[in-house]
């Protein structure tokens, strides 16, 4: 099946969702008449609902009348309202409980508010992530829950388009990110360079439009035993716009204080409704960001020992090192028909399209030989800086129905998801065709897809227990295309010092038909869960889940969890689970080579994959599943109506993690040569070796805090505080596991470096507090972020380590009403231009590559693009 006809399957579709059931409208105000928006609004015994929009109204589809909907918002008391025929309702909320806000995530068979949960959550609205001014859903997670973190990266190939992103410290292939429930597709991106995450496959969180976003659940304990593999450290479950009763037109634009990193974008939201109840929530978007510089000026190219009149007319060495260009459209939709009182259709999910541009490191003069090729004619040769251009697609569609099926809930779905990238290397040439190489090459591609079939039942038994069952098959698919022949064909060429060696195309060199693949792998997962309200303040609860893999054979995790209210003060809840993360099929299968920086020379760096013949003669076993066990426990205190803390511990065990290998080359750490690896590396005209490995056990533990306020009264408008910190270590357990025939290079394989990107790459401490203040149609945010140190460890010397110190990150927004239709927001993020700490290279030049990187870039807080303003227009019809 081609992807233009998925796409026409997927458009036909939606456009047969027509609707035949109740509609509810209505409004929902606080006790003095003043429009409450965002409160979530919930059809009793179901997941069916939606949230008020900034007027404070509703539209919501019903199964049938009479019906009884759940009123639920932060500071207000839960409501129950039972409707009795389909005319406008009015709803007033009383202020009361902070936490009464009904989540979907962690609990399969029936809503539960955040304070019923036995698990901690984070309901993140859309006003919340847009208040922090960040542009992408996966840097506003990172400025609003504190144990998330992304930030860009740069020089690091496809690697500074996506943005490695992670929860608790664990690795972006540990978090599993769901669509309103439903498993989101991986990247087809492994992350190779060296950037936190390194050797993981993360989710594409840029592929998801903030416009078409309600609300964001982040599930901070191990779920394995309900959602399956990659849940080791939590679950992010995006949910969607449903039925909203006004058209969104939002413009913003951006730019730093230095001048660069220019952003625009333009979004519409709209619903379109039919009959009485269905509806399709439409979002389109368009942006535009252009890239940053913020290179080193050393003046001398000490990586190569050159300092001559080049390296002095050009002090930063040529290089742009900053966030890249990028170019975006997305179209998502968000649908619902429902066919009678016990049946309703759904359909979701959108297609994203991204074009990037990074850039390599220069190659001045007297590094790489002129051909002509990049020199304008007349002009003498000053060198080149190539580019790493990506052309990445991302397609996801959800459709299913909820039914009634006995006295069960039903729910029968599925899903196709795919992710692509396409590389292009410009301003370069390929050195062994000389002056008849192409400037631009199609250095091939990248493809990952799955096809999920989802069927999952629930019931209540009375109010007090209740139980789901569910079973899921999926299929996956891992692509790799080649590029053209110029990209990597080789060719034998004269260094400066006139000795032979093989050349290829510049920066990158493509992948050929050997690295081409087009494996497959399915799995089939059942599960069970089982809840049981004791008394109306005890809880206990259960899950199992065994799932069976076709390429590694089986796994069964299971958790079990308990909740105890303290009267009408607080909670006290704990966990414990297992669970497990299958090695991606990208681990498996992926080979290439990449010229990167090592040792203090340019080298080609050849990753072969898990199933090479090569690799199983040097012992390394096939890849299978990791295993974790999971700890956490929590209180949470309501000091009153408007005023909670809560803090929960948590202890994640991970064994038998998968490692990218460190560089293997012919000699090992005891200075021996190793005939067998030394012939690899000269039959494929490469400096090292590299594949992946269950390699070492981890254990992380921390504590998340936080603390809120809201409704305090200050000179006739309200004052909102909010305080939250996470506190995470991450340490290795026991010895690198390693086969005996390269048991003399363990430090290769997983050396400091490497070890610093899993225990310190990520901040140990992060801190957020901020204020709100809403006055008439005015308000106000002033939010701080502490970013923790980080720190990188020099591979073979202790003495050249480096702490990147902790730093406080400042964010003031702005807010105007000036009608029911037009607002305007203005905004400054980093308003003290704070920059991490300069790079101490301790007398070793490759640590900062001779000079050209002033910043971190393989430890990162919170990049270096400095203070950056902001502004924004919305207008609603």
């Amino acid at each position: 099946m081609n992807l233009k006809f998925k796409l026409f399957v997927m458009s036909l579709f939606m456009a047969t969702i027509v609707v035949s059931a109740q509609q509810m409208k209505g409004k929902v105000t606080d006790e003095n008449g003043a429009p409450l928006p965002y409160v979530n609004v919930l059809e009793k015994g179901t997941t069916n609902g939606v949230s008020t929009d900034e007027n404070g109204e509703f539209i919501l589809g019903v199964k049938q009348i009479p019906v009884t909907l759940v009123f639920s918002f932060v500071g207000f008391s839960t409501l129950e309202e039972t409707v009795y025929k389909t005319s406008y309702i009015a709803v007033t909320l009383k202020e009361n409980n902070v936490l009464d806000e009904v989540v979907l995530t962690g609990n399969r068979s029936k809503p539960r508010t955040i304070l019923d949960s036995a698990v901690p959550i984070d309901n993140v609205s859309v006003r919340e992530l847009q208040a922090t001014g960040q542009t992408s859903i996966d840097q506003m997670l990172t400025y609003a829950v504190p144990s998330y973190n992304a930030s860009n990266q740069t020089i690091s190939d496809a690697t500074a388009h996506f943005d490695p992103a992670d929860l608790r410290g664990l690795g972006p292939s540990r978090t599993l990110v769901l669509i309103n429930g439903k498993r989101k597709n991986q990247s087809a991106l492994v992350y190779v360079n060296d950037t936190p995450g390194k050797g993981e496959v993360g989710t594409d969180m840029k592929s998801i439009p903030t416009a078409a976003i309600e609300r964001v659940e982040v599930l901070r304990d191990g779920a394995s035993a309900q959602y399956g593999s990659d849940a080791v450290a939590g679950v992010v479950n995006i949910i969607l716009k449903k039925n909203i009763d006004y058209t969104q037109v939002n413009f913003s634009s951006g730019i730093t204080k230095e001048g660069d990193g220019f952003n625009a974008a333009a979004d519409v939201n709209h619903t379109f409704t039919f009959s009485d109840g269905g509806f399709v929530n439409a979002t389109l978007g368009l942006s535009y960001q252009d890239y940053t510089d913020r290179a080193g000026e050393p003046g001398k190219d000490g990586l190569f020992g050159v300092d001559n009149q080049w390296t002095k007319d050009n002090p930063d060495l040529g290089m742009t090192i900053g966030q890249p260009e990028m170019k975006k459209g997305d179209l998502f939709i968000n649908a619902e028909y429902p066919l009678n009182e016990n049946t309703k259709i759904y359909g979701f999910g959108g297609f994203n399209i991204r074009q990037g541009k990074s850039f390599a490191l220069y190659r001045p003069p007297y590094w790489v030989p002129d051909f002509g090729l990049l020199t304008p004619s007349g002009e003498t040769y000053n060198g080149f800086q190539p580019t790493f251009e990506t052309d990445i697609q991302d397609i996801l569609f959800t459709a299913g129905s909820k039914f009634k099926l006995g006295g069960f809930d039903a729910d029968l779905s599925a899903t196709f998801g795919s992710n692509s990238v396409d590389y292009t290397i410009d301003n370069t040439l390929n050195l062994s065709l000389g002056a008849n190489s192409p400037t631009n090459f199609d250095a091939g591609a990248y493809a990952f897809s799955n096809i999920i079939g989802n069927f999952d039942v629930s019931r209540s038994f009375g109010e007090d227990v209740s139980i789901g069952l569910g079973v899921e098959a999926r299929q996956e698919r891992f692509e790799v295309t080649a590029g053209e022949e110029a990209s990597y064909i080789q060719g034998p060429v004269l260094d400066p010092n006139g000795d032979p060696y093989k050349a290829e195309s510049v920066s990158f060199r493509g992948l050929e038909p050997s690295n081409e693949v087009n494996e497959t792998r399915t799995n089939v997962g059942v599960y069970g869960t089982l809840d049981w309200d004791v008394s109306e303040d005890f809880l206990i609860g259960g899950a199992v889940r065994y799932e069976n893999y076709s390429d590694f054979g089986g796994n069964t995790s299971w958790k079990v969890n308990s909740r105890y209210k303290i009267g009408e003060a607080g909670v006290l809840r704990a966990s414990y689970s297992t669970g497990f993360r299958a090695p991606s099929l990208h681990q498996v299968y992926l080979s290439n080579v990449q010229t990167l920086v090592s040792g203090g020379t340019i080298s080609n760096q050849g990753t072969y994959n898990n199933v090479d013949p090569r690799i199983k003669e040097l012992g390394v076993p096939s890849l299978f599943a990791e295993t974790s066990k999971n700890i956490s426990a929590g209180l949470t205190v309501k000091a009153s109506r408007d005023f909670t803390i809560s803090l929960d511990y948590y202890n994640v065990r991970v064994n038998d993690r998968v490692l990218f290998s460190g560089e293997i080359g012919g000699v090992d750490d005891n200075g021996n040569t190793n005939a067998a690896i030394q012939q690899i590396l000269d039959d494929n005209s490469i400096t090292s070796i590299k594949f992946f490995i269950n390699a070492v056990d981890t254990k992380t533990e921390g504590f998340d805090y936080t603390m809120r306020r809201r409704n305090i009264d200050l000179a006739g408008g309200k004052l909102a505080l909010n305080l939250a910190l996470n506190i995470n270590r991450t340490k290795l357990d026991g010895e690198v596991n390693v086969p005996n025939e390269l048991a003399n290079y363990k430090n290769a394989i997983f050396n400091r470096k490497e070890q610093s990107r899993i225990i310190s790459a990520r901040p140990n401490t992060k801190v957020l507090f901020g204020g709100n203040y809403e006055i008439g149609k005015f308000r106000a945010g002033l939010n701080n972020t502490y970013f923790g140190e980080v720190k990188w460890q020099h591979a073979t010397d202790p003495g050249k380590d480096q702490t990147f110190r902790g730093k406080v990150i400042t964010d003031l927004s702005f807010g105007y009403d000036f009608s029911d239709k037009v607002s305007a927001n203005l905004g400054v993020n980093n308003l003290f231009d704070i920059y991490p700490d300069e790079i101490d290279t301790k007398g070793d030049v490759v640590t900062d590559l001779g000079g050209r990187f002033r910043y971190p870039w393989e430890v990162n807080q919170f990049g270096f693009n400095g203070m950056t303003f902001k502004a924004g227009l919305t207008f609603k019809f």
